[in-house]
């Protein structure tokens, strides 16, 4: 059974995406800490699937945000014009001169290397996409009269804000009345819940918008933080002989949530930071698909990499509503993004095909 979409030509865009977008200094080969220079780029973990769409696959995607009015806002709204991603439904917040009251996200990210892990440094308190309300977005526009084919939110921007569950929920409802199938990537992270309640208010607010999820997405850390499930066997560092845990664990959360259609996890051993071993799985309709394996997949960034992995199930299934390809997709373009610096894709449609044929990293000329 494949999913039920919207057709394409009833629909203006064919995806949008709820979250907040930062602007990420980058130090490059160097450290934070001691660097006197900065790469930026934007990137935020909902917002990073509308741009792979967009950019690597070519679909029309839209996402919804909100800045403060002035140099920085401006700054990350060209970033995501440069992606190709509608600014239509940012909103904007006016600048009290100081930040007081409201601000731009900022995240400093550094990549790691060898024995030295990835780190990220988010300054993100206080910002206009987390003081979103209900009532703020008019979701009838956006799912009814311009009509979306798939939706994508997370437990990033859920964790945002007080008022980000609700606006969450709202619009999760909204899709579903207008027959939007809703993807939501879990994303657990603790630093987000530490100061709100930590893993009781995150699985409060968690298990309320999963009643309302199509397609979820997570690891074993996201499905055990995030809904509360623990299944024996599984644990952080997941390999092929521990899939059997995962499937488990999938099992268990589609029987207490029977609207998932489908739910999906990269599977990665962390050799170091810039070697993993990585493949992904994927669950629809009872049945478990899994992708090609990428065995000691040599990294230059992988921020950004699960949010690939997220945009190309999305893509797998509107453009084959198949969930073979719909992984293999998800696999080869989360693989491929993590050879880049960044959060976002800077795969082709082309390069991603070539990696799910088994194709080799020979030189193109």
């Amino acid at each position: 059974m494949s999913l039920e979409l919207r057709p394409k030509a009833e629909c203006q865009f064919d995806q949008v995406s709820l979250g907040e977008v930062m602007l990420r200094l980058d130090p490059g080969e160097g450290r934070i800490r001691t660097t006197r220079s900065f790469k930026a780029w934007e990137g935020g973990g909902e917002y990073n699937t509308s741009r792979g769409l967009r950019k690597c696959f070519g679909y029309n995607t839209g996402v919804v945000t909100a800045f403060v009015d002035n140099e920085v806002g401006y700054l990350v709204e060209d970033f995501i014009m440069q992606g190709g991603v509608a600014t239509d439904f940012i909103q904007w917040r006016e600048d009290d001169g100081i930040g007081r009251n409201v601000r731009n996200g900022v995240n400093f990210t550094e990549r790691g290397f060898g024995i030295r892990g990835a780190v990220g440094v988010p300054d993100r308190g206080n910002t206009a996409a987390s003081q979103l309300k209900p009532g703020d977005v008019d979701w009838d526009h956006i799912f009814g009269e311009l009509g979306v084919r798939w939706f994508h939110t997370g437990g990033i921007y859920a964790a945002l804000g007080e008022t980000t569950p609700d606006v969450v929920i709202e619009a999760v409802q909204s899709a579903q009345k207008y027959g939007t199938i809703v993807s939501y990537d879990l994303n657990y992270r603790p630093s987000l819940w530490k100061s709100i309640g930590g893993h009781a208010r995150c699985q409060e607010v968690n298990r309320e918008i999963a009643k309302y999820v199509d397609v979820m997405i997570g690891n074993e850390e996201d499905f055990t933080a995030s809904l509360g499930f623990e299944v024996e066997g599984v644990d952080e560092n997941i390999s092929e002989i521990e899939t059997g845990a995962f499937k488990r664990m999938i099992e268990t959360a589609v029987a207490e949530f029977p609207n998932f259609k489908a739910a999906a996890t990269t599977l990665r051993r962390v050799i170091t930071a810039t070697k993993n071993d990585w493949s992904a799985i994927l669950w629809h309709d009872g049945e478990f698909y899994e992708s090609r394996k990428y065995p000691e997949l040599e990294i230059l960034d992988r921020v950004g990499g699960g949010d690939s992995f997220a945009s190309g199930v999305q893509f797998g299934f509107m453009e084959f509503n198949d969930p073979k390809k719909a992984v293999e997709y998800g696999a080869a373009h989360g693989a491929f993004a993590s050879t880049t610096p960044g959060d976002t894709s800077m795969a082709t449609r082309k390069e991603v095909e070539k990696q799910i044929s088994g194709g080799g990293a020979r030189v193109v000329r």
